[in-house]
C-alpha cells in the first residue's frame, strides 16, 4: 500500500505528518511511504532525513495520487478535488466546525479518517489521540507566552535588590492542555489555581500542586466523552460573573475552554478585563475563527487594552513547537493507521466503535454520527 506525507497548505502550519522515525517503522510493515518535496521543512525535517529513512521524495501530483494520504491540517480545496474513490485521508480534518468538508470528501469518493473525532474514552484509542499530544505542546507554550509577556517574575525571588513576590496564575479548564499548563506554570514557581465546570477534575488540579475553586453558582457541566457539556445562557451568566472576581485577583489568566464543533464559551467578559490590573496577561487558547474564551481577543494576535492588559490570542500553539508536535503527532497517525490496516489493505469497519468514531465519508456518503444528514452535492 502506497502512503504518502503531504506538504501542509494552511497558512502557518509548520508540521508534518510524518517523522522519519515513524516512516521507518511504516515501512518495516509493509508500506511503501511517499514524502512530498519540502513536507517536512517547517519541523526542520529535510527530504534527505525521510530519504535515509527509506520514504521517495516526490512532486505533489505523485503524493496525491497515494492510495492513503496522511496529512496534518485539510488540504486546500484544490488538492481535495483531485482526489478519488479508492483513495483515503487522515489527518485533523475538524468537520465539525465545517460540515461541508464532509460533503465535498463525499462527494469524491474517498475515505476521510479525521483524528481530532477519537474516542477519547476507549483506552485502545490512547495511542492514537492526537488532540491530547498537541494539547500537551498547546498547555506547555501557552505558559510560557503568558511568562514572556507579564513584566514580573513567576516565581519568588528574594534577592538583595528585595523581594519579587510569585505570580498568580488561574488556568480556566483542566483539560489536557490545561493540565499541562497547571504543571508548567507551578515548575516555573507561580501560585496556580484552577476552575473547571466538570468537579471530577478537582482531584488531578490539586495532585498539581493547584488551588481548585469552586463557583457556587454553576453546578456540575460534565459532558459525554470526558468533555464538557455547553451551558445555557442563564449558567454561562452566572459563572461569568463569579469568575470574574477571581479573574481580577490573577496576574496571568490562561483559559482553554473549547466545546467540540461549537463556538468557546466566553470566561472572560470586557466587564472581568477591566477589573485587572494594569499588565496583568491573558493567554486564549481557545482563539479560533469561531470565537474565543475571552472578549476583545484576535486569533493569531496579541492586543493590549487602554488599561495596559495583554491580550494573546493563542492560535494553533502546536505548530509553534513543530518538531515535537510532529513526533508526537506521527506516533498518533501512524498508530490509528496501522490499526485500521488488515492483510496489507485498508479496512473500514464501522462495527468497530473506534473505526465508526473517526471515519467521516465512506463510499461517497457521509458516515460520521454526528454528522448524520449531511449529504454530499449531487
Amino acid at each position: 500500500m502506497k502512503v504518502a506525507v503531504v506538504k501542509e497548505t494552511t497558512p502557518a502550519e509548520r508540521r508534518v505528518a510524518l517523522v522519519p522515525e515513524a516512516v521507518a517503522k511504516l515501512i518495516s510493515a509493509g508500506h511503501e511511504v511517499l514524502v512530498e518535496s519540502g513536507a517536512g521543512s517547517g519541523a526542520f525535517f529535510p527530504d534527505e532525513a525521510f530519504s535515509q529513512a527509506g520514504a521517495s521524495v516526490v512532486a505533489p501530483d505523485q503524493a496525491y495520487a497515494a492510495d492513503v494520504i496522511l496529512t496534518v491540517a485539510r488540504p486546500q480545496d484544490a488538492r481535495i478535488g483531485s482526489l478519488h474513490q479508492g483513495q483515503a485521508i487522515f489527518g485533523m480534518l475538524a468537520p465539525l466546525t465545517d460540515p461541508a468538508l464532509a460533503r465535498q470528501l463525499a462527494a469524491t469518493g474517498v475515505t476521510a479518517v479525521s483524528l481530532d473525532l477519537i474516542p477519547r474514552t476507549l483506552s485502545r484509542a490512547q495511542p492514537m489521540d492526537a488532540l491530547s499530544s498537541q494539547a500537551n505542546i498547546a498547555g506547555y507554550k501557552a505558559v510560557l507566552l503568558g511568562a514572556t509577556a507579564f513584566g514580573r517574575f513567576f516565581p519568588l525571588l528574594i534577592t538583595a535588590a528585595g523581594t519579587a513576590r510569585p505570580a498568580k496564575v488561574l488556568v480556566l479548564g483542566t483539560g489536557v492542555a490545561g493540565l499541562q499548563a497547571i504543571g508548567t506554570a507551578r515548575r516555573l514557581g507561580a501560585v496556580v489555581s484552577a476552575y473547571d465546570v466538570r468537579p471530577e477534575t478537582r482531584g488531578e488540579v490539586e495532585s498539581l500542586g493547584a488551588t481548585f475553586i469552586e463557583l457556587t453558582s454553576v453546578g456540575s457541566a460534565s459532558g459525554e466523552g470526558g468533555y464538557a457539556r455547553a451551558l445555557t445562557d442563564s449558567e454561562r451568566a452566572a459563572q461569568q460573573a463569579e469568575l470574574s472576581d477571581h479573574i481580577a485577583r490573577h496576574d496571568v489568566v490562561i483559559t482553554t475552554a473549547q466545546v467540540p464543533g461549537r463556538r468557546p464559551p466566553v470566561l472572560v467578559t470586557a466587564e472581568a478585563l477591566k477589573s485587572m490590573a494594569p499588565g496583568s496577561v491573558l493567554v486564549d487558547m481557545g482563539a479560533s475563527k469561531l470565537g474565543g474564551n475571552v472578549e476583545g481577543s484576535v486569533p493569531g494576535e496579541t492586543v493590549v487594552t487602554d488599561h495596559g492588559v495583554t491580550i494573546i490570542g493563542a492560535e494553533n500553539l502546536p505548530s509553534s513547537m513543530a518538531a515535537a508536535a510532529s513526533s508526537m503527532y506521527a506516533r498518533n497517525i501512524s498508530s490509528l493507521l496501522t490499526y485500521m490496516v488488515k492483510d496489507g489493505e485498508l479496512t473500514v469497519d464501522l462495527t468497530d466503535d473506534l473505526v465508526a468514531g473517526v471515519v467521516v465519508t465512506h463510499g461517497g456518503q457521509v458516515v460520521h454520527p454526528a454528522l448524520a444528514g449531511t449529504e454530499p452535492p449531487r
